[in-house]
């Protein structure tokens, strides 16, 4: 064999064999010469014939070799499983009736020194699977399958939003405050600036500069990074869209959403109604609406709301084996604490929670009807908070008020309070108009679609423990 070229003149892709030659007849020839190039996913050599199943990344074709025929035949029949190689011949069915490429001449393109699972038997050790994802890919056809579906999910969003007349933008990934959510940072140092910055937690506060300077639609999508645990649902790098609209409350970004969610899931999955872990999820639109304290009253059996006496929220959370109050919890955080432990995990269809506490949403807007509250929704599908929009707080001088608040709660040891952002109110001044947003978790919606338990399964490579060097 020659070296290693480097390039191969490709021009058929596997999945055009079968489109274009389907009806060929078994034992039928066609014509047409094509050349294709994948990895050898399958080798069964017969004396002076010999078949492999090539796969590129639209799918499998078979190659036919006949010692009479092709080039360096000999050498085809002692490829390994896993080799890239590029061949060209007829394309023909056999008399078997299997659509192949009737190879004359082909060539090595890369050598797989190390072996991995085949067809038949794939790859099934999880560390495996999400460390050498490489790997994964080609031995795992399902894996493959929903990383295709987690790339169709975004286009589609975006171009949905493109159609609605949103701007897409980009803003910074440091920061140098940590804000826009309440979570612990990653910290780094800029040498040239000798300064702390933030790998961003959040793009909210830019987002929202860009609504000042006049922008009315905008969205961005990327990658957000929050120094926490690691579990089936959460990675500490993650993907999520934020889309920002001026003159829009919460109550018309309720009906966007889930006009928005609901034809991305029909567009890539072909219907509405989805089977996830043994349960059907409706996910098309109208979506159920019910505020925090209503949901929360079913789950303990009482009515209880942000108005209920502190000490019986806190006996109730105490009683649902929720996290242990803090002395400096209000109403506001008990009820939040308390919904959490005992009314989210049984929601199951999608549904609107709304109107939170003040107390634990320092950047919405106070509830038109209760300033005890914020005119916010969280989306839960299947126990699992999905999407987080609400109407944005415009008044620079509330923003302060609770910037110092949350300023306050991280001097007393709340690692995942915010800090006082001059920058942010100072655009805040310049006014910003009545606008509603909203951030919607990208890998948890993926998650949904492709009926994966594991947040792991929908990213390419998820965050793992490193390996010891050496």
């Amino acid at each position: 064999m020659s070296e290693i070229p480097y390039s191969y003149p490709w021009d058929t892709a596997a999945s055009a064999v079968a489109e274009q030659w389907s009806s060929l007849e078994p034992g039928e020839e066609s014509g047409a010469i094509v050349a294709v190039a994948g990895r050898i996913m399958l080798s069964r050599p017969q004396g002076k014939l010999a078949f492999a199943e090539l796969r590129d990344s639209s799918g499998s074709v078979q190659l036919f070799c006949l010692a009479k025929v092709t080039e360096d035949f000999e050498a085809f029949t002692h490829l390994s499983l896993g080799d890239w190689v590029g061949a060209t011949g007829e394309v023909v069915r056999t008399k078997r009736g299997e659509l192949s490429v009737k190879v004359t001449s082909w060539q090595l393109l890369a050598e797989a020194r190390r072996s991995f699972g085949d067809k038949w038997h794939g790859v099934s050790d999880v560390e495996t699977r999400y460390r050498q994802r490489e790997v994964d890919l080609w031995a795992n056809e399902e894996s493959r399958g929903r990383l295709l579906a987690r790339s169709a999910l975004i286009r589609n969003l975006r171009e949905r939003l493109w159609g609605q007349g949103f701007i897409e933008v980009e803003t910074p990934i440091l920061n140098p405050i940590a804000g826009g959510a309440a979570a612990r940072p990653f910290t780094t140092h800029h040498n040239a600036l000798d300064a702390t910055f933030y790998l961003r937690i959040a793009p909210e506060l830019y987002l929202k500069r860009l609504v000042v300077g006049g922008f009315e639609r905008v969205f961005e999508i990327g990658r957000l990074f929050r120094n926490e645990g690691i579990s089936t649902r959460h990675n500490p790098e993650f993907t999520t869209v934020e889309a920002y609209i001026a003159y829009m409350d919460y109550l018309g970004l309720m009906e966007l959403v889930e006009e928005l969610v609901a034809g991305i899931v029909m567009d890539v999955c072909g219907t509405t109604t989805l089977s996830y872990q043994g349960q059907t999820i409706e996910m098309g639109a109208p979506w159920r609406r019910a505020t925090m304290a209503e949901l929360t009253s079913e789950a303990v059996g009482r009515p209880v709301d942000v108005h209920t006496d502190r000490a019986v929220l806190a006996e109730l959370l105490i009683a649902a084996g929720g996290k242990a109050p803090d002395d400096s919890w209000g109403p506001g955080k008990l009820l939040a604490e308390l919904f959490e432990a005992t009314a989210e995990a049984s929601i199951v269809q999608p549904t609107f929670v709304t109107d939170h506490p003040a107390e634990t949403s320092p950047l919405a807007r106070r509830h038109r009807d209760d300033p005890d509250l914020v005119e916010r929704f969280e989306t839960f599908v299947v126990g699992r908070e999905l999407i987080n929009g609400f109407s944005e707080l415009t008044d620079p001088d509330d923003q302060r008020a609770r910037f110092e608040e949350q300023a306050a709660a991280h001097e007393a040891g709340d690692d995942e309070a915010m800090l006082v952002d001059e920058e942010y109110l100072r655009a805040l001044e310049h006014g910003l108009p009545p606008t509603a947003g909203v951030g919607i978790g990208i890998d948890r919606l993926a998650m949904l679609l492709v009926d994966a338990a594991n947040i792991r399964e929908v990213i390419a490579f998820p965050t793992l423990k490193p390996l010891p060097q050496g």
